[in-house]
């Protein structure tokens, strides 16, 4: 199909387009997408014309958002980090990348990438490239649950059972916490369940704090992942939590705090309240030294290798890259059976 890019030219307003083919550099590799997975949450946001960064600039010296002086800078070309390819032709100084070999990395939402040799990894031998997709999405859920800092035994609250929150619920379970899975979707929490959920909760029909302090002989659950970014269910992670225990937010949130009522449970029961996040060189406090961000998705990738985590029953939708468009509306929809979505090259 040549070489294509997604584009976004504004709100809700994305299509395919040609682009040049680059020439190849000492130390790169030309790759040929497979798959790219559509992001549900910061996609989403940049789709919908909400992300903070489309109305004011983050400004890397002081760390903040300030006032945009300038018009969005539209159209937006090759979003998207889950990608999964074929190395195709290689730098003559390159050796330890060979044309034929699937590798997964970032490069957006395109037909083709030429990349530094490093920016790319080799699949496992034997993995369904499919499950390369996951590789962003796990690192960003083993991010929170690292954050969590998680206890063999702890009862933990994870709100949100899409993608991240699913495989949150899986490393949580594999790293010996009590999983109570939170969610509105009777088949993301079946899911759960199968991932290891020791107890699902319908939160339009239950309270996720009266069954966590149920199940914790009243304490309150030891620590909460929050993964939907919605502020009541942080709101409602913050109640079930214990007298100062931990809360990671970990969801994207937009706009105003509605239904966030920081002058109850969080101020008297002195909540510690952990912001978590994949990128950087400390994805979350307390990593700094140990957990660099390719460490964790490299991690979360062996575990998938290995079989510890299995991501392939979370992809809901495979389509082709030319339906884009299609897809992110799918997405934006919100409909109950979708998970990851797959742009198929």
């Amino acid at each position: 199909m040549g070489n294509w890019v997604v584009s976004l030219a504004g709100p809700r307003r994305v299509s395919l387009e040609p682009c040049p083919t680059d020439p190849l550099g000492p130390g790169q590799v030309r790759v040929r997408t497979c798959f790219s997975g559509i992001s549900a949450g910061t996609e989403l946001t940049l789709f919908r014309g909400s992300n903070p960064r489309l109305s004011k600039d983050w400004d890397d010296l002081t760390r903040m958002f300030v006032p945009r002086q300038t018009p969005v800078p539209y159209p937006l070309v090759g979003f998207g980090y889950e990608e999964v390819g074929e190395v195709v032709e290689v730098a003559a100084d390159v050796d330890d990348r060979v044309p034929g070999q699937l590798v997964w990395g970032i490069w957006g939402h395109r037909a083709e990438a030429v990349l530094p040799a490093g920016a790319v990894t080799p699949l496992a031998p034997g993995l369904d490239p499919l499950a390369a997709v996951f590789a962003r999405p796990g690192a960003i859920a083993l991010t929170a649950v690292l954050a969590g800092d998680l206890h063999l035994g702890d009862w933990v609250g994870i709100f949100g059972q899409g993608v991240i929150g699913l495989l949150a619920t899986r490393l949580a379970t594999l790293s010996g916490a009590r999983v109570v899975a939170v969610d509105r979707v009777p088949a993301r929490l079946a899911m759960a369940a199968r991932l290891g959920a020791r107890r699902t909760v319908d939160a339009g029909v239950e309270s996720a704090a009266g069954v966590l302090r149920t199940l914790s002989d009243g304490r309150g659950a030891d620590v909460c992942l929050e993964l939907s970014g919605a502020y009541p269910a942080l709101h409602e992670a913050i109640r079930a939590t214990t007298h100062a225990g931990r809360v990671v937010a970990a969801g994207f949130y937009q706009g105003g705090a509605e239904g966030l009522g920081l002058g109850e449970e969080f101020h008297h029961n002195r909540i510690q309240l952990v912001a978590a996040q994949v990128s950087g060189p400390a994805p979350a406090p307390g990593l700094a030294g140990r957990w660099s961000g390719a460490r964790i998705a490299h991690t979360f990738m062996d575990l998938v290798a290995e079989g510890s985590v299995d991501p392939l029953p979370l992809v809901s939708h495979v389509v082709d890259a030319r339906a884009v468009a299609d897809a992110l509306a799918l997405l934006d929809r919100g409909a109950d059976d979708v998970l990851q979505v797959v742009l198929r090259f």
